[in-house]
Formats: C-alpha cells, structure tokens, sequence
C-alpha cells in the first residue's frame, strides 16, 4: 500500500498533492486521491475533513472547484477528497449507466457477489485510507475527524458519521452535506444502487444507508449541516425536507441538525462553492474543540 506521488502544487501556503496507490479494499486496484496539507502541519498534526464528490466525479472535482482550501487553509485542517468508486475492476456493467458502477460507488460495501470484491468505499474511506496515510508518516491526526460531501457524496458523509455513532466508534466529529441524497430508498438513484450492489436489496440499503432512517436511531446529540437548492433539478432525488423531519421526530433540535433552504441555487459547484466556507467553518467548531 505504498503511495506514489503524482503531482504536488503550492496552494494557500500549504500544499495539495495527488497520490496513487493499490487498494485492498477495493480488489486490489488502483485508486487516486487528492490530499491537502495546510502549512501549520509543519508544527505538529491537523485534523481531517474528508470530501466526498457526487455522481460521475472523481477526486479531481471538489479540489479543483470546492474553493474550500482557503478557508481551511486559515483554520489549520487538512482537506483529503478521495475517488468515488473503484476503477477499471472489469465487472460486467460498472460502465454502462453513469449512475451506477465506475464513478457512483455509493460509499457502501457491497454484499451482492457481482460487485463485492470490488465495491466498497465504505471501508475505503473509514479503514483504508486513513491507514495508508498514517502509515505514510502524514502529519495527520485522524482522532479529529469530520466528513462533508455533494449529492451521492453527501449521502455518503450523513449516513458514514451517523453509523459512527450508532456504532460507538464516533470516528467523525460532525457531517455536513450540498444537496444530499438523504432518503436513498425512497428515491431512483437509491434504490438503483441498494438494488444492484446490496445482496438484500433495497431493504438492506434502508436499514444501513439511508440517512433518514438512520437519525431516528441516534440518541446522543449529532452535529449536522445541510445545504440545498431550490433551483436544484434533482431536488426529487434528495428528500431534504424527510431528513429534517425525521431529525425533529427523534429529538434533535436547530443547534444539532441545520437544514438550510437557499432560494434559486442549483445542483452545481457554483452552489457548492457559494457556501464552502461556511461548511469549512462548521467543521472547524468541531476538529478544533
């Protein structure tokens, strides 16, 4: 699990690097990822916030047009934007629909045998990556962590940071998502997903990713953003308003889940981008207490 650099430039005066490396987790195939250092990592380990992108995206997208390093640069965390699925695995079908297979891993582990060798960006992201750094000798304290992320991306940091805690592992310290898919088995790109890389289908994805299922089963207090659009023309595929009910069903007030409604944003970087800053200081509360 050796990393291979693959590119290095002077961002903010830290530095943003791209790496390469093979994946165990993910069938033993090359993977990339994005990883920025703020420049106090000089002085000893900064927390992690860790991206995740959307549908068809790579590891290139939030680095490249997030404008979260400034920000992140100014608070002293490190930003780290992995894939968003396994690549080149040969399996039959990962290339044919682009929201399924190559680009749309869905941060789960697969249970259906076509795709369980290969897909499982769930232990990808909590297990492997942060090993490999470690083991890198990376100035990176990963007992401060948070997760945020876009759309599928989105889906994947609410319903990673809530099995967290559901776990007791509380290996994030808080989530935030643009656009989430927070109601995955309610929705097409959802239930496409759950139906082709769960061996138990959609009933199985609903029990162990859907966002909304899940922060009815949280009891301790969780430390939540979501942004979204109004303009937003997947906003069918999102539930936004599902995940906040459920939140309120189960006792989890303003401070501990903040959904934000934007008037005429979009599902686009542009929004993205408009209200990075205000993710990066949410996390910031958290990874610097």
């Amino acid at each position: 699990m050796s990393l291979e650099q693959l590119s290095s430039n002077k961002h903010y005066e830290g530095t943003l690097a791209k790496y390469k490396f093979k994946s165990a987790a993910l069938g033993d195939t090359y993977t990339q990822f994005n990883l920025f250092i703020p420049a106090n990592a000089a002085q000893g380990k900064v927390p992690v916030l860790v991206y995740l992108a959307g549908l068809t995206c790579t590891e290139d997208n939030g680095a490249q047009k997030g404008g979260f390093m400034r920000d992140a640069a100014a608070q002293g965390i490190a930003l780290l934007f992995p894939d968003t699925s396994p690549r080149g695995t040969g399996t039959e079908g990962e290339d044919v629909d682009w929201d399924f297979g190559s680009g749309a891993g869905f941060y789960l582990n697969a249970t259906n045998p076509k795709w369980s060798k290969h897909y499982n960006m769930l232990t990808h992201i909590t297990q492997e990556l942060p090993q490999v750094l470690e083991k890198a000798g990376m100035p990176l304290d990963f007992t401060r962590q948070s997760i945020f992320g876009h759309s599928m991306g989105g889906h994947g940091a609410l319903t990673l940071y809530l099995a967290s805690l559901l776990s007791g592992t509380k290996q994030y310290r808080s989530a935030s998502g643009f656009s989430p898919i927070c109601e995955p088995s309610e929705v097409p790109w959802g239930t496409k997903a759950f139906s082709g890389y769960l061996a138990g289908g959609i009933a199985e994805g609903k029990d162990r990713y859907d966002a909304t299922v899940m922060i009815g089963k949280v009891k301790g207090a969780v430390n939540i953003l979501v942004d979204y659009g109004t303009a937003d023309n997947f906003l069918y595929q999102l539930h936004p308003e599902k995940f906040l009910e459920a939140a309120r069903v189960a006792g989890h007030d303003e401070v501990q889940v903040r959904v934000r409604k934007h008037e005429g944003y979009d599902h686009s970087y542009y929004f993205i981008s408009t209200f990075g800053s205000d993710h990066i200081h949410f996390h910031a509360n958290f990874l610097k207490a």
